[in-house]
């Protein structure tokens, strides 16, 4: 890599939504993956009271950026790291390469919930949809279940997606492993609660808008609170020693480093570009830690400056 970029790259639109949006009026937000989902709930959390959200729910994560990007949406709530599961390697490589940032941070609970069609008890139970992710979360509750009335487990594209599925087609005998949610978005009903294996489940979400509009739409009134954490991706020269002179570049400038992840470059074997997040106690700071990288650094991309969750 040889392109150097301090600041996020922008792109001209001239969507109204480039403004900052008043209080009272709706935020159109794209999540990946069914209404219903844990991002729906995450964006809810996030975002209101201040705002009323409107959920733009998109097949692939691609499709949730570029919605962003060409100004479709106002801003979309991805997940980018699970406490169990690590992190979500495309929504970094979607950072780095579109032209959004992030403007904030949230962690939610995540809580598995075994929901079926109203009407249909336990027993009626043969077939376990949901996500695989949430499947796998889910081991201890399934293998008793599977022992006990020989249920199956069967994966499916969404863990909300698999409530919607059983009410659509009025199946009898499966029941989903979903958010609470989605059972009130579908109409169904919550047969077991809190399946999961590990109560301390948690997924760290962004909120990412685009790099080229105003930061935070906080509403009238409201003083957005200030940042004290930053993403930076980063490359280095491929020679001995490089990553340990940025990093102790970046501990020089006062920051805390917070975590680190690398990703290959795409066709540049064994090259990599790597995500770091820094706890800060200042805008200077900021700045600091962006300019004691760019000596050590062939490229340099600040991803957003937002408050912790």
């Amino acid at each position: 890599m040889t392109v150097r970029m301090t600041e996020n790259a922008k792109e001209p639109t001239k969507s109204a939504r480039n403004e900052a949006t008043p209080q009272g009026s709706v935020l159109r937000i794209a999540i990946q993956g069914e209404r219903g989902s844990n991002s729906h709930m995450a964006a809810l959390e996030m975002l209101q009271p201040e705002f009323s959200v409107e959920i733009v729910p998109c097949s692939v994560s691609a499709e949730v950026i570029a919605a962003v990007v060409h100004g479709r949406v106002d801003a979309a709530v991805l997940p980018i790291e699970n406490s169990l599961h690590g992190s979500v390697a495309e929504h970094y490589d979607l950072l780095m390469e579109q032209p959004v940032r992030i403007d904030r941070e949230s962690l939610l609970r995540i809580r598995h919930n075994l929901i079926a069609a109203p009407g249909v008890a336990l027993d009626d139970i043969k077939w376990v949809l949901s996500h695989p992710v949430a499947l796998s979360q889910c081991r201890r509750y399934l293998a008793d279940l599977a022992a006990t009335q020989k249920a199956h487990a069967m994966p499916f594209y969404d863990t909300a997606g698999s409530v919607k599925h059983i009410m659509a087609e009025a199946l009898r005998d499966s029941a989903g492993i979903a958010p609470e949610l989605a059972a009130t978005e579908y109409g169904a009903e919550i047969l077991v609660r809190g399946i999961e294996d590990h109560a301390q489940n948690y997924t760290r979400f962004h909120l990412v808008r685009r790099a080229a509009d105003p930061r935070d739409p906080a509403p009238r009134k409201t003083t957005l609170p200030q940042p004290d954490k930053m993403s930076v991706a980063f490359a280095v020269e491929h020679r001995p020693g490089t990553l340990v002179k940025a990093l102790q570049a970046l501990a020089d400038a006062g920051v805390d480093l917070t975590q680190i992840e690398s990703r290959p470059v795409p066709g540049k074997p064994w090259e990599y570009v790597f995500y770091v997040d820094l706890r800060l106690a200042d805008a200077a700071m900021a700045d600091r830690a962006i300019a004691a990288l760019q000596p050590h650094c062939s490229m340099v991309k600040e991803l957003g400056r937002y408050k912790a969750a």
